[in-house]
């Protein structure tokens, strides 16, 4: 017999999605329904949302595997282009001099210095893909994968 926390872990999903609302759903409270409807939890990574325009959010979605499809079904059913997300930073070991500015922009510390050695670590899973050390990279050695 599966305990109740063995369910839990067995059936939890985290999916990092794209979505992408066309100008009159722009005002639907999305994460409130998620969370209300589906008990999802929704991480908000990066959002381009203004009135009477397409919007843009990239969300990391989390929670039980089969709310997860259903909610993605859901926001499919009221026109939401639902995309999966697997964009990646991609560090060029040969172009980067470990100088940190990349560091200092991160908001999940995915990027950090070693602090004996001063070489630049990292962290896939800690990464959000929120771009931020793209641009501030000088030597351009940061990018994506897509």
């Amino acid at each position: 017999m599966v305990n109740k926390l063995t369910y839990i872990l067995l059936n939890y999903m985290k999916k990092r999605v794209t979505l992408i609302f066309p100008k009159n759903v722009v005002q639907m409270p999305l994460t409130y329904r998620l969370a209300k409807d589906f008990n999802i939890a929704a991480n908000i990574i990066r959002a381009q949302i203004a009135p009477n325009q397409v919007g843009t959010v990239v969300l990391e979605l989390s929670g039980d595997i089969d709310e997860l499809e259903a909610a993605l079904e859901w926001m499919k059913a009221h026109n939401i282009k639902v995309s999966s997300d697997r964009r990646e930073i991609l560090i060029d070991d040969q172009s980067c001099v470990d100088c940190g500015l990349c560091t200092g922009v991160c908001p999940t510390q995915a990027l950090t210095l070693h602090p004996e050695t001063f070489k630049l670590h990292f962290s896939r899973t800690r990464c959000v893909v929120c771009e931020q050390c793209i641009p501030t990279c000088p030597l351009q050695a940061i990018s994506t994968n897509l």
